[in-house]
Parts: structure tokens; C-alpha cells; sequence
């Protein structure tokens, strides 16, 4: 199945957009090559609101949700995943509405750092956000009348939860699954395993319409997981592939692998490629000279070092 991306998507920044009754969205005007259009800030409810990924610590998009609230009660902030482009405006919307923030728990690592590690994309990590109480895996929240369910979707962070309007086949898909992009799954805050079993995990759900944190909506969500379930696959073969053609190091593979990359994206390459890598060498399919990081160099389990020398690698 093809993996086809839909980037027609108009943010209408600062405004409050209905996209079935009782669900809106405000999209935060912070484009990039990252969050694409801007995050997008789902309003769930009527005369109560639940509020899902508040967004970044921006003025502008704080005002616009203010004023999408209007008189209504927020009884709940709930945040998908700790990345400041989702979590960091969460102080102020739960100083002006007196809302409980639910997540599945602060920003946490994957697996621990390596020494020595580089961690490119380290600022993105909202280390300062406390939730005040945890979001379970398969808990509900109530509001207006409609039921939000957690699904623990681990992979792109360690808390990423995805949320499923009960009743309605909706699912808010967070950074988890998008339209307009794969997503970035970089370690140490994110693994690939994690974010493979995941994609089966929102497989086996009932749930069609999804409504990611960035972009327009996925019109059949189970169709597109299975697309990008294999996207990742072919990208794991071909991976595999230019390492068993003399590959050695991540910036050798991405050069292979992801052809016409746009440079801006070359870390997100890497990265992606590290945690695919790390996935690898967990199955023994592939070895590292030492710990699995960005300088590391790789070949095939049944390889030696000395076969580097003898292909004339470098």
C-alpha cells in the first residue's frame, strides 16, 4: 500500500474552526519544517471543554484560545506528549481556566542517555511540565456529554498518548500518526520499537477519522497506519541494505536511503535512522562498533570489523 501524504491544509491562524459539533480546533501560527502548519488545539465539548495539546507558549495563540472558550468551563487540559510545541502553553490556559492538566507523566527518556551523546533536537523536550495527575492507559474523561479514552501510544516520546472520542470513531492522533508527514522518532526520547507496536496497537482500535496535532484530517486512519506500517518497514530494508552494501556510518546511510532529503531534515534523517538501527541491532540483525549513537558504526550481525578493511570502507 502507497504511502501518500495530504499537505492541503488551511491553519486559519488564531481562529476557531468547527470540524464536527462539539469539536474545534485553533491552530498556533509556530510553522516550521517540524510542526508543518502549526500545532493544532482541539477544543472537545460545549457548554464544558476539554482542551487537547494546549500548544506553545505563545500570546497570540493563548489570546485566540481564549476567546474560542468564551464562557464555556474547561474542566480539563489534556496533553498528548511533552514537546514544547504541544505542552509549553499549558501554564497559562490552566491559570486561566483552573483546568486539571492530565498526561500520561513529564517529559522522560526512552532509554537513558549515552555518554557523550548528541541529542540535536534536545530543546524540544518540555522538561519544566508537571501533569497533576497521571493519564492512564484506557482511562476516560467526561465532558459535555462525550467520553475521551487514553490509548498509551509510546514511540515518538515515551508518553505519548493518543485520545479516542468514544462513540463518535474519532481519534486525536497527536504526533503519533499525521497526514502531512511520518513522524520523527528520535532517540533517546523516542525508540522505534515502541512506535511500531503502537501503529498495530491504533490497528486494532475501531476508530476511521483522525484528527493529528498537525495538519488536516486523516479521512480513514487504519488505512493510513497500514501504510505507513510498511513505509517503515521499506525504510527498515533499505537501511539494512546499505549496510550490507559496505554502509557504515548514519551520515553514509542517510546519504543511501533518503534521496532529495531536504537539508533542514537531515537531522530528523539521522535520527530516524538511529532509531531504526537500535531496533536492528534488538533483533540481531545489526551490531554497532560500540554503543548505538549518532558516530557509531554499524554492519550486519555476521560481519567483523575486519571486513571493513577488506571492502576498502571508510
Amino acid at each position: 500500500m502507497t504511502l501518500a501524504f495530504n499537505r492541503e491544509f488551511d491553519p486559519r491562524h488564531g481562529e476557531a474552526v468547527e470540524l464536527m459539533p462539539g469539536v474545534r480546533h485553533v491552530t498556533a501560527a509556530n510553522s516550521g519544517p517540524f510542526t508543518f502548519a502549526g500545532t493544532n488545539t482541539f477544543l472537545v465539548g460545549t457548554s464544558e471543554l476539554a482542551l487537547i495539546d494546549p500548544g506553545p507558549d505563545d500570546p497570540n495563540h493563548f489570546e485566540a484560545l481564549r476567546r474560542a472558550i468564551g464562557g464555556a468551563r474547561v474542566t480539563h487540559i489534556l496533553v498528548s506528549h511533552t514537546h514544547r510545541d504541544h505542552s509549553a502553553g499549558t501554564e497559562r490556559l490552566k491559570a486561566l481556566t483552573g483546568a486539571r492538566v492530565l498526561a500520561a507523566g513529564p517529559h522522560a527518556f526512552a532509554r537513558p542517555p549515552h555518554e557523550g551523546e548528541e541529542r540535536p533536537i534536545e530543546a524540544a523536550g518540555d522538561t519544566d511540565f508537571t501533569p497533576d495527575a497521571t493519564l492512564a492507559d484506557g482511562a476516560t474523561v467526561e465532558v459535555s456529554g462525550a467520553r475521551l479514552q487514553a490509548i498509551a501510544t509510546p514511540g515518538h516520546t515515551v508518553n505519548h498518548v493518543a485520545l479516542a472520542l468514544l462513540e463518535e470513531g474519532v481519534l486525536f492522533s497527536g504526533d503519533h500518526v499525521m497526514g502531512w508527514s511520518t513522524t520523527i522518532v528520535a532517540p533517546p526520547d523516542g525508540a522505534m520499537t515502541a512506535y511500531m507496536a503502537s501503529l498495530d496497537r491504533l490497528l486494532a482500535r475501531p476508530e476511521r477519522r483522525y484528527l493529528p496535532s498537525h495538519g488536516g484530517e486523516i479521512s480513514d486512519g487504519p488505512r493510513y497506519v497500514a501504510a505507513l506500517k510498511g513505509h517503515r518497514t521499506e525504510r527498515e530494508a533499505a537501511i539494512l541494505n546499505a549496510i550490507r552494501r559496505g554502509d557504515r556510518t548514519i551520515p553514509e546511510i542517510v546519504s543511501a536511503v533518503y534521496q532529495g532529503l531536504d537539508s533542514r531534515l537531515a537531522p530528523a534523517a539521522a535520527l530516524s535512522t538511529l532509531a531504526h538501527l537500535e531496533d536492528l541491532i534488538a533483533r540481531r540483525m545489526v551490531t554497532a562498533d560500540n554503543l548505538p549513537i549518532l558516530s557509531a558504526r554499524y554492519r550486519p550481525k555476521e560481519a567483523s570489523p575486519d571486513d571493513d578493511l577488506a571492502s576498502g570502507s571508510s
